[in-house]
């Protein structure tokens, strides 16, 4: 098995996920079995008690963990479905390594970090390219080099190359910045970057170069003398209009090439997907048409800056549709706490997305937003949170349930439409709040005559897709989503909500979990208890998505 190690300097954010799914793709394409690994260096187990303004987006695996947003960027970029092994953090390392020391594993010796830490992070590595069937195992380590609490896992990478120095690469992630009063790129900090890495003892054996701009040849030449590299390890990366541009970029420059060449492997007979990748790219190019969706969600503000990360799955799944159809999304963020204070007309938007969201927060704004979707016949798509507030606010304003809301939001509300799963009661009684929550893929039986089961099979692709298993239940097609999340539908209110129009057009196999609702009279308002966005893809776009953009270009 070999072993890429892509590390970061400078600054964070600076693209490490997506250079780290380009390469598992272009490695893919070029025959070469490849899994990605995300190390966060937090002390939390996972993902899932992270507030998303801090971390970004949790992305769920189809086995259930919560994991960081690169994960889904790894499997939207390599078609992959990705397990629990793929994502790594400090606290699982050290809780199995206090576990097993308080079990006498480690018969008496001295538990350190070198070897034992060390040691369970290679155990982990491996794992990951067995369960994966890899032969190439590409690993992101999270944060940038010199920082306090990732050095155990820098450390880990150098060990492994002292074992097996023919099978582990180096590539270090940096920048340069661009200084306008000068006019020029600077290549110092990423001298210094690289050098922090040498300190370690650890020798890139390629530097990805990020920048604002092309990298020219008198600055590649700067960084080969002063990191101790060939002009030809020096790999550019400028910002570009489009995350998909990326893998293309790369393998421009031979990066897929060089990599086999020093990993002493072999490309395999090429499988086209970056052939169906430049088509999608191309796709996006050429789009003409625009629609303007509003997102209506609580996650963007941190500090006086708005960003996007809480939201990154949905997104994509929008522009991936969009793009696919030959259409430009514009989209607006709409802060629901906002909306509360001054609400916000909607009207001149195409489509509504409410997503995912937790707590009583900025709710009151979102039902705004969704009466205004409903009463507007303006296409609506409400994500998890967004079908319960959906629920909701049919319940109030259209079944006259005065006061009808989440026990989640209004714990002695009188019509708790939506209320805690049975089986969350005693987790939350006990504070256990870390991976208790209804997580993974779960079969849904679509109802017949119904808007979602129409978009399934009208945007079906013609290949294999994430979201079926061939499986038939009771002769009624199943499709396996994606949830996260520990409160449902109150079905004591089912059939008074029946009778007043919604549909329930999504349930579980045993009929007790409302996984989608829609509105018959409407162009189109669905929601869905489950996340299709996490395994929406951009060769194969989600039929939710798809038949949500159609909805949009028509109004």
């Amino acid at each position: 098995m070999k072993y890429i190690f892509i590390s970061g300097g400078v600054v964070s954010g600076l693209g490490k996920g997506v250079t780290s799914a380009s390469i598992g793709l272009i490695l893919k394409n070029m025959g070469v079995a490849v899994t990605n690994v995300k190390i966060d260096m937090y002390l939390n187990v996972d993902a899932g008690t992270i507030r998303p303004q801090e971390h970004g987006e949790v992305f769920v695996t189809e086995d259930g963990l919560e994991t960081d947003q690169d994960l889904g960027n790894y499997e939207r970029f390599t078609g992959e479905t990705l397990h629990r092994e793929n994502y790594i953090t400090t606290g699982q390392i050290y809780k199995t390594v206090i576990d097993r020391e308080r079990a006498f594993g480690y018969g008496g010796e001295d538990v350190e970090a070198v070897p034992h830490v060390t040691d369970e992070i290679i155990r982990r590595l491996e794992l990951a390219g067995k369960k994966n069937h890899a032969k190439v195992v590409v690993v992101e380590l999270g944060g940038t080099v010199g920082e306090y609490q990732n050095g155990i896992f820098f450390e880990a990478s150098r060990i492994l190359r002292l074992k097996q120095p023919r099978d582990v690469l180096q590539i270090h992630v940096t920048y340069l910045p661009f200084l306008k009063n000068i006019g020029e790129l600077k290549s110092k900090p990423a001298q210094q970057s690289t050098h922090l890495l040498n300190a370690m003892g650890i020798q890139p054996d390629f530097l990805v170069a990020r920048s604002e701009k092309e990298i020219d040849a008198k600055r590649k030449e700067k960084l080969a003398i002063f990191c101790n590299l060939q002009d030809e390890d020096i790999i550019d990366a400028p910002d570009l209009p489009s995350v998909y541009q990326v893998p293309i970029y790369l393998e421009d420059q031979q990066f897929g090439e060089k990599i086999l060449h020093k990993l002493r492997l072999k490309a395999r007979k090429k499988a086209h997907f970056l052939a169906g990748w430049k088509k999608f790219e191309h796709l996006r190019v050429q789009t003409k048409e625009e629609v303007r969706i509003a997102m209506v969600g609580k996650y963007f503000s941190t500090g006086d800056y708005k960003l996007s990360d809480s939201y990154i799955s949905v997104i994509e799944a929008l522009k991936q549709a969009a793009w696919t159809m030959g259409i430009n999304p514009i989209l607006d963020w709409i802060d629901s706490e906002d909306m509360e204070k001054n609400e916000v007309n909607l009207g001149i938007y195409h489509g509504i997305v409410v997503p995912q969201g937790w707590g009583s927060r900025g709710t009151e704004g979102k039902l705004l937003a969704i009466k205004q979707a409903r009463v507007k016949k303006i296409p609506y798509l409400g994500l998890c949170f967004g079908m319960q507030m959906a629920i909701i606010e049919y319940a109030r304003n259209v079944a006259h349930l005065k006061g009808a809301s989440s026990t989640e939001v209004h714990p002695q509300t009188s019509h708790p439409v939506i209320h805690v799963m049975p089986a969350q009661v005693e987790y939350l009684a006990k504070k256990q709040y870390g991976g208790t929550i209804r997580l993974g893929s779960w079969p849904c039986v679509l109802q017949d005559g119904s808007l979602i089961k129409a978009a399934y099979k009208k945007y079906n692709p013609k290949g294999p897709a994430p979201w079926l298993r061939n499986v038939e239940f009771q002769n009624k097609s199943i499709i396996y989503e994606r949830h996260r999340h520990r409160y449902e539908f109150n079905n004591q209110y089912r059939e008074k909500l029946e009778r007043a129009g919604l549909v329930f057009s999504g349930l579980s196999p045993d009929g007790l979990l409302v996984e989608a609702i829609e509105l018959p009279s409407h162009p189109f308002f669905v929601g869905t208890q489950f996340h299709p966005e996490y395994i929406a893809r951009p060769l194969i776009p989600h039929p939710i998505f798809m038949a949500f953009i159609a909805a949009a270009t028509k109004k």
